[in-house]
């Protein structure tokens, strides 16, 4: 059980649920859960806050992409929800206009429509918001024709 909280940090759900693979009754892993949780070993709500940091970070997840990876490793809503409040809306932005136009640079020979929608789907997959994506495309694409089209005079 120590190794699993040293090897990388997990919620109590994880926990549970190891224990009970490790055919360990119910009633003494909520003891010794209990117990680690008292001690500060077992903490959802900093554990949600690392994955949502860690995730943004290192995959460029969007809130909906968030919430579903902390609902995945078994944080309760409330938590979640919390965790997620470190997340504005000018900082989700960012991350997207990022995302994009690094992904943008491999497309230049690409028509615009592919584009968008190749740019589109990728950040509807990592949780993006179907407006924040539609706006973020959009501009970029726009601003990448309107660059190659400066670039031919």
């Amino acid at each position: 059980m120590l190794r699993q909280l040293t090897a990388a940090p997990r919620s109590r759900a994880q926990l549970e649920k190891k224990l009970a693979e490790r055919g360990v009754p119910e009633e003494t892993a909520g003891q010794v859960l209990d117990r680690f949780t008292e001690v500060g070993l077992v903490d959802d709500a900093a554990y949600a806050e690392v994955l949502v940091r860690s995730q943004r970070l290192t995959r460029g997840l969007g809130r909906r992409g968030l919430a579903h990876e902390l609902r995945a490793k078994g944080v309760d809503d409330a938590t979640a929800a919390a965790a997620l409040e470190q997340v504005d809306d000018a900082s989700e932005e960012a991350a997207a206009r990022d995302l994009v136009a690094r992904r943008l640079r491999s497309m230049s020979s690409l028509a615009p429509e592919v584009q968008t929608r190749r740019l589109a789907g990728m950040l509807a997959r990592k949780g993006y918001g179907q407006g924040l994506v539609m706006k973020v495309v959009r501009e970029a694409v726009r601003s990448e024709q309107v660059g190659e089209l400066e670039t031919e005079d």
